[in-house]
């Protein structure tokens, strides 16, 4: 019998547009004779199934089921495609573990931690890994920018502590520009953090469980045509991306290293996305870990999936194969 698959899109932040897209690669991509897949857009209107004529079904929220028809659907797993809150930061997994539903991302208490940028870096400081200098603030306390730029030398980035998709991030290369860049930041979030800048080539990094083994994908070189890899950069075409990355076989070890460690240290599932500046004194640094990552077809993971000779099919398959097991 076919495993019923809730695939969860849309979101309650400017990240639902990606949600929208990613939802449609993998619903493509899944293999129906194997899964009975129903794409569930969750938005501040209400959680919905919409019909092949367009009409739309209610979510149950009690039990996450669907009534269609005669036809009550109890779903088996949950495809975790909604980016931003509430599907990255915790509070999704939280309600499918109250009851008892096996989902593809990774745990509540993970996703929560990674999507505070700021927690994130200290934990994986903690675990000795390479990060950048930053500071952390809050709206609701007083910030000094002379006191910023006396921790912190530009060039600077200046981005939401919570959320993706580089939305409200800037870089700063004057001192005289960090005030607008804050508020700018602010606009998003009620926390941002402020990083001192690290010279070096950009990577990310696919990392994945399946058949209860760790796997590292073809490392893919991000070279932005803006300033830096923001959300035109990632969704618009402005930039180039090399995948597999051209690189030194130690530096291509060194990053499936660190990605494998950090999938560890931060008791990850599913896959996800971490993104790293290679310097070439200090070796790679960390900047964020990617819990839900994009999966639109301008998105890295299906691109290196590609790049390592597998289908987005099996990919997915084996991503909803090893959450049912978990379970």
């Amino acid at each position: 019998m076919k495993k019923k698959i809730a695939l969860v899109t849309g979101g309650y932040s400017g990240e639902a547009v990606i949600s929208y897209k990613s939802a449609k690669t993998i619903y493509d991509a899944l293999d129906k004779a194997v899964y009975d897949v129903y794409t569930i857009d969750i938005h501040p209107d209400g959680w919905t199934y919409t019909h092949e004529d367009g009409q739309k079904s209610l979510v149950n929220r009690e039990n996450f089921t669907l009534a269609l028809g005669a036809e009550l659907v109890k779903f088996d797993a949950v495809f975790v495609g909604l980016h931003g809150t509430p599907g990255e930061d915790g509070r999704l997994q939280g309600y499918f573990d109250l009851l008892g539903l096996p989902y593809t991302s990774c745990s509540a208490a993970t996703s929560a931690l990674t999507f505070n940028k700021r927690y994130t870096v200290a934990v994986a400081a903690m675990a000795g890994i390479n990060v950048a200098k930053s500071v952390h603030l809050f709206k609701h306390t007083p910030y000094d920018v002379s006191d910023i730029l006396s921790k912190l030398r530009p060039p600077l980035f200046v981005k939401p502590n919570n959320g993706g998709s580089s939305i409200g991030m800037s870089k700063v290369n004057e001192g005289g520009d960090l005030a607008g860049a804050l508020e700018k930041a602010f606009k998003e979030d009620d926390q941002v953090l402020v990083e001192e800048m690290i010279t070096g080539r950009e990577f990310t990094v696919g990392v994945y469980k399946a058949e209860g083994s760790i796997h590292v994908l073809p490392i893919t070189e991000i070279i932005a045509h803006n300033e830096f890899f923001d959300f035109e950069a990632k969704y618009q075409g402005k930039s180039s991306e090399v995948t597999p990355a051209e690189i030194p076989a130690d530096w291509k070890q060194n990053l499936e290293d660190n990605a494998r460690r950090i999938y560890e240290v931060f008791n990850c599932s599913g896959v996800v996305r971490i993104d790293f500046i290679y310097n070439d004194e200090k070796g790679p640094h960390m900047l964020e870990i990617n819990t839900v990552p994009g999966q639109s077809e301008a998105s890295v993971i299906p691109q290196q999936v590609r790049a390592a000779g597998g289908s987005l099919t099996a990919f997915y398959g084996a991503l909803i194969e090893q959450a049912l097991a978990r379970s």
